[in-house]
């Protein structure tokens, strides 16, 4: 076969030079039929290599036919089915060329983001455990927060995804980030967002104060919220590697400095900069509420003897003063508080990791004297104990201190 170098040149020769076929064949030393070809041949010459029968092609139409029942049936258990026993990558290459046949068009719109509109949020789960204290270490989720116009990014890591920790890590982000309301917040179906097309409370609360709307995407529907699913990958690709930590805090302290370095690199589809462009969303969105929502989450419990009370499965310590009181316990990402009446009973920093108890030396001392003065029986301190004037029993036995002489019917007061 000739070669695609040979081929140029003859036609170059007898186009260009004017060389008749018999002279270039004398001069390039190839047959005169090879120099014919090339020159009626329309197109470049390509090697091409008969077809030979594979074993694959028997079992095709077996293939084909439980793809049509069940489009979504895996490479190797098809494999099963139809009892292949050659290579599985070869197989596998086969199904995932036919498959495309078998199954529904899923096609996807371009969405179009006014300024100010759309911020998406998602919760990102980094592989690395982060320590957390007490010899533990886990996998907390990263909120990831990003404005449908500008590609503004913004993220935190949460102790956890329950209803009120994405609540606070929402607002704290809104108001800190952004600085700003953006019409729409629009989330996957979280659980600690809503589900079946409800909110939770919380999430209902946050999003009344702050005059905005929730948007739950259907399942199944990734797209819808590319942009912030796009910003996991970039967090995974480009944050992630190369970096250790040591507490979340300290994640969340690289994070917010690796962020101002992402959100000012140049975009493509912006054809500039996030951080130019987060202006322009701003001016569109809402203001902050004048009255900051409620992103704390606030219980009632009765302080039981061992004066401790539970939050997010770790103990902690309060003023034993208050034992048999109902206490209120609040709770935010970075404290847990107790108080009764206004007075505060303990205040602790929250623990983010699981099975923990944490004491105040303050509140064990004062257990200490009040398990000695019940022990001991000391009497209480005046005032402490109530006094009544016995001419109260005087008249309800109906008796008359002055004379003796007794009025009762009869009865016992």
């Amino acid at each position: 076969m000739i070669s695609l170098e040979d081929w140029a040149l003859i036609r170059h020769l007898y186009r260009s030079e004017g060389l008749s076929q018999r002279a270039i064949a004398r001069q390039l030393g190839i047959a005169r039929d090879t120099v014919a070809a090339a020159v009626a041949s329309d197109g470049p010459p390509k090697y091409e290599r008969a077809s030979a029968p594979s074993a694959i092609n028997e079992v095709e139409p077996r293939i084909r036919a439980l793809l049509t029942a069940y489009p979504t049936m895996p490479a190797t258990v098809i494999a099963e089915r139809v009892g292949w026993t050659g290579s599985i990558s070869w197989f596998r290459e086969r199904v995932r060329a036919i498959r495309p046949e078998y199954l529904p068009a899923d096609p996807v719109d371009r969405l179009e983001h006014p300024q100010g509109r759309v911020v998406q949020c998602d919760l990102w789960f980094p592989a690395p455990k982060i320590p957390v204290g007490f010899d533990q270490e886990t996998m907390l989720p990263v909120l990831v927060m990003v404005a449908a116009f500008s590609r503004f990014i913004a993220a935190v890591m949460l102790p956890s995804r329950q209803t009120m920790d994405l609540v606070a890590g929402m607002w704290q982000l809104l108001s800190q980030n952004f600085t700003a309301i953006p019409h729409e917040l629009w989330w996957d179906n979280e659980a600690g967002i809503g589900r079946r097309g409800r909110l939770t409370e919380s999430v209902t609360a946050l999003m009344g104060t702050l005059g905005s709307r929730l948007v739950q995407l259907k399942p199944y529907d990734p797209e819808s919220k590319g942009m912030v699913e796009r910003a996991n990958r970039y967090l995974e690709t480009s944050f992630l590697p190369g970096r250790f930590f040591i507490s979340p805090q300290d994640f969340n302290s690289q994070l917010d400095q690796w962020l101002r370095t992402a959100n000012a690199r140049r975009v493509r589809v912006l054809d500039g900069r996030p951080v130019d462009f987060i202006d322009a969303d701003r001016a569109h969105m809402l203001a902050l509420p004048p009255v900051p929502p409620v992103v704390q989450s606030v219980s009632s419990v009765r302080l039981g003897r061992d004066y401790y009370v539970r939050v997010a499965g770790n103990d902690y310590s309060v003023d034993p003063g208050a034992i048999g009181q109902l206490v209120e316990v609040t709770t935010t990402l970075a404290q847990v508080t107790v108080a009764r009446g206004g007075r505060l009973l303990a205040a602790h920093d929250r623990c983010w990791a699981a099975r923990q108890t944490l004491t105040d030396p303050a509140h064990v001392a004062a257990a200490a004297a009040l398990r000695q003065q019940f022990q001991t029986g000391q009497p209480p301190t005046a005032g402490d104990h109530l006094v009544r004037d016995l001419a109260d029993y005087d008249r309800a036995f109906g008796v008359e201190f002055t004379t003796g002489t007794a009025t009762s019917d009869g009865e016992v007061a």
